[in-house]
């Protein structure tokens, strides 16, 4: 890996952490802290902290084994389903052959158009003439 991919990298991986951390400390807070007339936490307060705190650090961890033990299955998975729709797509310009290689010419409507089917309206649209148009 080269050392600017690494830097960015590792830039992702602090501000992935810091958004867990500003998370995790929003939400124990939250629910932890109710008056904020004092400058120091209660006892109950900082009791309450630390299990919301260590709750959620023990959450994260058992998260990041299952991610980390189900992502090779999740890559296998992956790489194996764009194998398959790349021979398919292959198996279908094959059979396909020349023509369908060639683009249709703009403005052609395809066999059985018929020149007047390709005309765009009047002026006064499709409906010009119609019965109730007022004239």
């Amino acid at each position: 890996m080269e050392p600017g991919a690494e830097h960015q990298q590792q830039l992702r991986s602090l501000r992935d952490f810091l958004l867990v951390y500003n998370r995790m400390t929003e939400l124990c807070f939250r629910h932890c802290v109710s008056n904020l007339n004092y400058r120091l936490l209660t006892g109950r307060e900082e009791t309450c902290l630390e299990s919301c705190a260590g709750k959620l650090v023990h959450a994260n961890h058992r998260l990041m084994r299952a991610y980390v033990a189900l992502m090779p299955s999740l890559v296998q998975r992956r790489a194996s389903d764009y194998e398959a729709s790349a021979a398919q797509a292959s198996q279908i310009s094959a059979t396909e052959g020349p023509a369908a290689a060639t683009p249709a010419l703009p403005g052609a409507g395809g066999p059985g158009t018929a020149p007047d089917q390709l005309a765009a309206p009047g002026p006064g649209g499709p409906s010009q003439g119609a019965p109730g148009a007022g004239t």
